[in-house]
């Protein structure tokens, strides 16, 4: 009995814990996608995530799981890889930058400390995590793909110079 007890004890001791990730994140799309096979169609879960530190670090992470669970993770996963400092001056940008990647072209300009953050959607979820409170944002490609937007956005902060 006594021998039950300790070896009880010793698991209560060595439970998992797990480590508390100093990024913060956000899902900006997870979409179901098809694949068309012999046998009918498979499908698949596609998630794109933003994460952030909100003092410099961003990243943009794209996965596909057979299930939304194993979809973010492996998003996450792959966000933490990509992961770059952005050079901030302040709450803001040190200068005006714009970038394109693919149909999708993202301006970003610099603005006054308390004007807030103009910007819209996937733009406005990566300046918040890169940790920039004053700027304004515009989307001047013709698509609204988030995933787009979101990939010009992260090329723009790339181009910012000191």
């Amino acid at each position: 009995m006594a021998f039950q007890r300790r070896r009880e004890q010793g698991r209560r001791d060595n439970k998992f814990v797990p480590k508390k990730s100093e990024y913060k994140e956000k899902t900006l799309d997870l979409r179901r996608v098809t694949r068309v096979v012999a046998g009918g169609k498979r499908f698949s879960f596609r998630c794109t995530l933003v994460i952030g530190d909100e003092r410099g670090m961003v990243a943009v992470g794209i996965a596909k799981g057979q299930d939304v669970a194993q979809s973010i993770d492996k998003a996450r996963n792959d966000a933490k890889k990509h992961l770059f400092k952005v050079i901030l001056k302040g709450t803001t940008l040190a200068h005006e930058v714009d970038a394109k990647f693919s149909a999708a072209r993202v301006l970003i300009k610099p603005a006054q400390k308390g004007s807030g953050l103009k910007a819209g959607s996937a733009v406005r979820m990566v300046l918040l995590m890169a940790g920039i409170k004053d700027a304004s944002a515009k989307c001047l490609g013709r698509t609204k793909n988030k995933l787009t937007n979101a990939l010009a956005t992260i090329e723009a902060l790339k181009k910012l110079k000191v």
